[in-house]
């Protein structure tokens, strides 16, 4: 007769047969009754709406996001094809924002389909997809990207509304210059007598100093025999003016990112203290604080850590070779690796101290944070060596965040960009701020991106002579939910007010 624990086995072997198969949603065609009951029951899938269901993990408690917002874009796209066949595509807007290279989760999807209902679909956490019924572009201005059928660029910025310019300026800045000629969207312009549609665009490369697209555009609709006048659709010229041609819309968008959200970091940032005069009693300072930093920014991710835990570990009472208990220990392999980690930060923070480019520093030794980081979970054997050897090479999803964190394929454009954009910036306030933020934007790593960013944080925070911050664990939910607001809706005000508070209070201890 068989267990429980068979019947479950058997039922996970059904639902994995599915997950090889590519199949996110899962229907209630695809599995009996009894199979969706025994793994819903026991925290293997949750259920979306009457009938679909997504896979989930049991440890989950109730009310979480995270495998929601992981499934939410192969969920969508299973779903729309078993509603609707081939018959829809996404909206211009939101195929822009893939282009884009935009993944974060919307809390509406909106879908064009002439089987569309023109009324919202209810699914997780207040999401929903809204099927609008409106005829189809031409197969021609359909593509396909990660089984989502999405406009084509041309198509879609000719079809975009034009609040879309306003609301998503650098988004929409950014796919502007992955178009390399006017010949890539005119034939559509002139075969569909799109004047108003062309002067707007025309203005939107000339807001970008694309001036010979916005020319060849308006020459090419006057010689038809079109009547066209020019209007720029952003409010206002860009913070900076990207030169050369860059292949990645995910660089564009944080140079431009950068450059926007800088002003307000500045606005809200004390002035940097006095040049240090004694970078040993700097140095010594951080020595003292480290149980501090350890405590909080270990329990930040999580960790159960005590700081007689961290004590032992700093003081060499800890022995993964010879203990097994301290080998199996997660908490404790996590202060050991912060212990290391912090040894090989308070080296990199020496040399800034010194005078070398905090931005050169931190792009050169931040491997070594990284592997000093997660050394102990190698040698327990929890992770595998190779782990450590560079960025990311898979998808990561931030626990109930909505904010998709670049694909992995575009990390190893975006570092490079990322820490130009640091060696360039002159003012340390904004190295802080938009350091910290635009690491934990990118989620260069699978796993330490939050320790890594509050290391780069206070590594930056010294170039400008400003003291070694510590982000309490009691302000965590105000600290995640900063950084939420700036990675989902590019609000950098709440982030860079809440750090200034903390540094503001450490200059006047």
């Amino acid at each position: 007769m068989a267990t429980p624990q068979d019947k479950l086995s058997a039922s996970l072997v059904v639902l994995k047969t599915l997950q090889d198969k590519g199949i996110v949603a899962i229907h209630t065609k695809n599995m009996t009754r009894t199979h969706r009951e025994r793994l819903a029951k026991n925290g293997f899938i949750k259920e979306v709406m009457k009938g679909w269901y997504v896979p989930s993990r049991p440890e989950e408690p109730a009310g979480e996001s995270t495998a929601w917002y992981a499934s939410f874009w192969g969920f969508c796209a299973d779903y729309l094809y078993s509603r609707f066949g081939d018959q829809w595509c996404l909206s211009p807007e939101q195929s822009l924002r893939i282009h884009s290279g935009n993944w974060n989760v919307p809390e509406q999807l909106v879908v064009r389909t002439p089987k569309g209902g023109n009324k919202p679909t209810w699914l997780l956490h207040n999401t929903s997809i809204m099927d609008v019924r409106l005829k189809l572009p031409n197969k021609n201005n359909i593509e396909t990207k990660e089984n989502l059928q999405i406009m084509t660029l041309s198509a879609a910025l000719i079809s975009c509304a034009p609040g879309y310019y306003l609301n998503n300026a650098v988004e929409a800045r950014a796919v502007l210059y992955m178009v390399a000629d006017a010949s890539e969207i005119l034939p559509k312009l002139l075969e569909g007598g799109h004047s108003t549609i062309a002067g707007r665009l025309a203005g939107a490369f000339r807001n970008i100093r694309e001036n010979t697209i916005a020319d060849n555009i308006i020459e090419a609709m006057k010689a038809a025999g079109y009547s066209i006048t020019e209007d720029d659709p952003f409010e206002e010229r860009p913070a900076i003016i990207l030169r050369g041609r860059e292949v990645s819309p995910y660089v564009n968008r944080i140079r431009m990112d950068w450059a926007d959200m800088r002003g307000t970091v500045l606005e809200n940032f004390p002035q940097p203290p006095a040049r240090l005069k004694d970078t040993g009693a700097y140095l010594k300072h951080v020595d003292d604080i480290y149980l501090t930093d350890a405590y909080h920014s270990l329990s930040i991710e999580g960790y159960r850590v005590s700081e007689a835990l961290i004590e032992r570990v700093r003081s060499g009472d800890w022995d993964p070779e010879t203990n097994r208990k301290d080998r199996e220990y997660a908490d404790a392999l996590a202060a050991r690796g912060y212990w290391q980690a912090f040894q090989a930060v308070k080296k990199s923070l020496a040399k800034v101290l010194h005078a070398n480019t905090p931005g050169t520093v931190a792009s050169k030794d931040h491997a070594i944070w990284y592997r000093e980081l997660f050394a102990p979970s190698v040698t327990a054997g929890l992770i595998a060596a190779s782990d450590l050897a560079g960025y990311r090479s898979q998808p990561v999803y931030i626990r109930k965040s909505m904010h998709v964190p670049p694909r992995y394929e575009a990390v190893r454009d975006l570092m490079p960009a990322f820490f130009t954009l640091l060696e360039g910036e002159k003012e340390p306030a904004v190295r802080a701020v938009l350091g910290h933020f635009f690491f934990v934007y990118i989620h260069p790593y699978c796993d330490g991106n939050g320790r890594m960013g509050r290391f780069l944080m206070n590594v930056m925070l010294a170039s400008g002579s400003y003291p070694w911050t510590v982000i309490p664990i009691e302000t965590r939910n105000h600290y995640m939910a900063a950084l939420e607001e700036a990675s989902v809706k590019k609000n950098i005000e709440p982030f860079s007010g809440f750090l200034a508070k903390l540094v503001e209070k450490e200059i006047q201890r």
